[in-house]
């Protein structure tokens, strides 16, 4: 797919970056915004002053934070630049914890990108630093959390979608058919049926009927949207999360829908995109419920 001009006025991609931008993620969320004709939003969060229990000159404190972000803000726009030339670029510093001011920004965006530092659980859950999850959790927009490159060596190359027959995964669905579009790549829709415990043994073929089924309701109208992505179905049998990583190995991306609800933000993202984010090997899609359906 050709890409077209960005445009200074149009919903922008916006990239979330921390002190230490990773390249990946930079490369990612440029090409995207060129492939989709959109601007590209680099935003850097800078905590209040006043979340700092030690004392401090706040002038100089203050001071340090915002050249901090200048410098890895600037960095990363001409990483984008470069990357791709003529792209619409623009830096924002926002004075926030980074997780809420970009779900703000994740409001007005077309997809949040954000690199990843692999934080451990407890990580997550007590530290500023922590992004990913609460903002895959939060956001009102698809994110992407990149933590290594998209494997463009595979032939075909190809994304996979993650199916459980939830009008979020058929969300998903539907992100990953237009994002294997614009790669000229294939799309693999997934449903994993986990395994059944000793001595459960329902019709083994009504039940694979039945996820059958499921698949090509969540894949049905595809074909009409670009007849040139080749579609395939696929019931894989084990723990989702392991499943559907090891199926996405050499994807250009895995797109899971959010299906989690709850007050923590781990519980709203739901235990797959969650498990995903640990454990894909490539650039991990999560797509927020409908809006009729998310309430």
């Amino acid at each position: 797919m050709t890409a077209t001009t960005p445009g200074h006025g149009s919903t922008p991609v916006v990239l979330g970056v921390d002190a230490d931008p990773g390249p990946m993620a930079t490369a990612w969320a440029a090409d995207e915004a060129a492939r989709r004709g959109l601007p590209l939003r680099l935003v850097h969060a800078v905590p209040s002053v006043a979340r700092e229990s030690r004392p401090f000159d706040e002038g100089r404190y203050r001071k340090a934070l915002r050249e901090r972000a200048d410098e890895a803000l600037n960095r990363a726009a001409a990483e984008a630049r470069a990357r791709q030339p003529g792209l619409a670029v623009t830096t924002v510093v926002a004075e926030d914890v980074p997780a809420p001011a970009l779900c703000r920004e994740s409001a007005h965006a077309a997809l949040v990108v954000l690199g990843t530092r692999r934080l451990s659980r407890v990580e997550e859950v007590l530290s500023l630093a922590s992004v990913t999850v609460p903002v895959s959790a939060q956001a009102h927009c698809p994110v992407v959390v990149v933590p290594g490159p998209e494997h463009v060596t595979q032939e075909p190359p190809y994304v996979v979608a993650g199916v459980d027959g939830s009008p979020s995964s058929t969300a998903a669905v539907r992100f990953a058919h237009d994002l294997a579009s614009r790669r000229n790549a294939d799309l693999r829709a997934v449903l994993v049926r986990r395994r059944l415990p000793l001595g459960g043994r329902p019709d083994r073929d009504e039940a694979e009927a039945e996820l059958r089924r499921l698949l090509f309701e969540a894949t049905a109208g595809l074909p009409a949207l670009d007849p040139g992505v080749h579609l395939t179905h696929e019931v894989l049998h084990g723990h989702p999360v392991e499943e559907i990583a090891r199926a996405s190995e050499h994807a250009l991306a895995v797109v899971v829908g959010r299906r989690g609800r709850g007050g923590f933000t781990g519980m709203r993202l739901g235990s797959v995109p969650h498990g995903l984010l640990r454990r894909a090997h490539c650039p991990v899609v999560i797509v927020p419920m409908p809006p009729e359906e998310g309430g």
